[in-house]
């Protein structure tokens, strides 16, 4: 057998940007190479600091926590988190309405077709309660309860899907003492030129603000919205979908909490854009994503803060951003994670999955130093479908509105959708189907919760329900709404469940 030469193996890899990106990918590579296999730096200015708001994540967080072998108490404790069991969307379809977009799943399927077909019967009929009756997340989150998955065969305790709000300075910090303690070396400074090789335009070296000269041969870049090997260095080029998403600037504040904290992220339309609530153990997090063409910073800032439950604990944070990607994730030998790769607006919680994915296709098509071409393109191709189409997930909660109280609902609603989303749109109005495609990220639970939550009405439904009669399909369904709220009685609320096993 011929081991690649140890010449070809990529012996430095150079990480610029601390924050959540910097420093998930640097435990990633370290807990996943080990010491001896390359030297692993990450360069991070003090200076610029990074962008922090509290964060909400989707369950694919706690496989990168196991792959990291992380403790979850000991982690929950250390960056203020609470649980999450699903979002609320509050004045999306209407003024008034409120729908959750609940982890896990609906009911459960019935003779190989899918739950929501027999449910969406009977609803037409009224003769069924609403969808999210029938899921564990979405009633145990209404109640403020919690608990973790627990060993008891077919029983909805045994299958709970679930995230976490945490504080992401808190979490990078978390990381970093993981990261060092395991052998990644930390540079504090700041990068000042970046050098190419005349022979391939491959990034040579960093120079920093003091004169040194960091080389490496694969080189990652966490650099934020500026994305400055990526972009600054490499002219990868932008794609902007701002015309879809027109939400381009942020404020943040965070407060007190004046009331029991329940295990969901809420995010709340405004007249434009929209605003976010992030329950952690010492604090809410607070936010408003508002488009700049229809809101002014100051107006921004005094809506948030009217809407705030106490008086706020710091100042308002601005963040301003163009939604869109980077034309290539991977350019030559540098590839963008996080916020450098492209951004896609934070309203589903996707911002830290997108670069637990970078990481894990860095590592499923990790290079040498040959850099072979066909690696990258995959690479390249993965992203962008799976951009695409969390892309398209989020433009369908603008889309899909009865809201037409004000210039930027008119505009979303009538505005044109990218292909794929309005032939899912199309095939859930014929007859409420919805299928998965690619290795997209939102399953069919959520696209339904979405769907239906603002307010597409399918014309028909599955037609094989049709071979069960309504009386026993009305049965089926009482019995699993009685098996959701018997399990949910015995849970404990959320504030009682982190007292006993995470409290900060």
């Amino acid at each position: 057998m011929n081991n690649q030469p140890s010449n070809e193996r990529i012996q430095k890899i150079v990480i610029l940007g601390g924050g959540t990106a910097g420093w998930m990918t640097a435990a990633t590579l370290a807990k996943v190479l080990g010491k001896n296999y390359c030297d692993i730096r990450l360069i991070e200015s003090y200076d610029i600091g990074t962008v922090s708001v509290g964060e909400a994540t989707i369950p694919q967080i706690s496989l990168f926590n196991k792959i990291l072998g992380i403790d979850e108490d000991d982690f929950m404790r250390k960056t203020q988190s609470t649980f999450k069991l699903g979002i609320e969307f509050k004045d999306w379809k209407q003024i008034g309405h409120s729908y959750m977009h609940p982890f896990g799943s609906y009911g459960t399927d019935m003779d190989a077709i899918q739950f929501h077909h027999y449910w969406l019967k009977m609803f037409k009929q009224g003769k069924a309660p609403d969808i999210e009756e029938y899921s564990l997340s979405a009633v145990a989150a209404k109640q403020g309860r919690f608990t973790r998955p627990e060993n008891r065969g077919n029983s909805p305790l045994s299958q709970i899907s679930y995230a976490f709000h945490f504080d992401a300075t808190l979490y990078a910090k978390y990381l970093r003492e993981y990261s060092t303690e395991r052998g990644v070396t930390r540079t504090e400074g700041k990068v000042v030129d970046v050098m190419l090789k005349s022979s391939n335009g491959f990034i040579d070296s960093l120079i920093m603000a003091d004169g040194e000269r960091i080389e490496g041969d694969l080189f990652i870049d966490c650099s934020g919205f500026k994305g400055i090997l990526i972009e600054g260095a490499l002219k990868t080029g932008f794609e902007d979908w701002s015309h879809w998403l027109p939400c381009d600037r942020a404020v943040a504040m965070p407060c007190k909490a004046k009331n029991e904290v329940y295990p969901y992220t809420r995010s709340t339309a405004q007249s434009a854009g929209w605003t976010w609530r992030i329950p952690l153990q010492n604090r809410i997090g607070n936010g408003y994503v508002y488009p700049s063409k229809f809101v002014t910073d100051e107006q921004a800032a005094a809506v948030l803060a009217e809407q705030m439950e106490s008086e706020p604990l710091a100042k308002p944070h601005f963040l301003r951003w163009t939604t869109g990607v980077r034309k290539k994730g991977w350019n030559k030998n540098c590839i963008a994670i996080g916020l450098s790769a492209g951004f896609v607006e934070p309203l589903e919680s996707t911002g830290l999955h997108l670069i637990q994915s970078s990481i894990a296709k860095l590592l499923g098509l990790f290079p040498n130093k040959g850099f072979n071409q066909a690696d990258i393109d995959t690479y390249n191709d993965q992203q962008s479908i799976e951009l695409e189409r969390i892309r398209d997930f989020i433009i369908l909660h603008y889309k899909v509105t009865e809201r037409e109280d004000s210039e930027f609902w008119r505009f979303c609603k009538n505005m044109d959708i990218p292909d794929y989303l309005q032939k899912k749109i199309d095939l859930y109005k014929a007859n409420g189907r919805i299928y998965r495609q690619d290795t997209e990220l939102f399953n069919e639970t959520s696209w339904l919760a979405v769907m239906h939550g603002q307010g597409i009405q399918p014309d028909g439904y599955h037609p094989v329900v049709d071979a069960l009669n309504e009386a026993e399909i009305t049965r089926r369904l009482e019995h699993i709404k009685a098996v959701i709220d018997t399990s949910v009685a015995t849970m404990p609320m959320q504030s009682e469940f982190i007292n006993q096993h995470c409290k900060a």
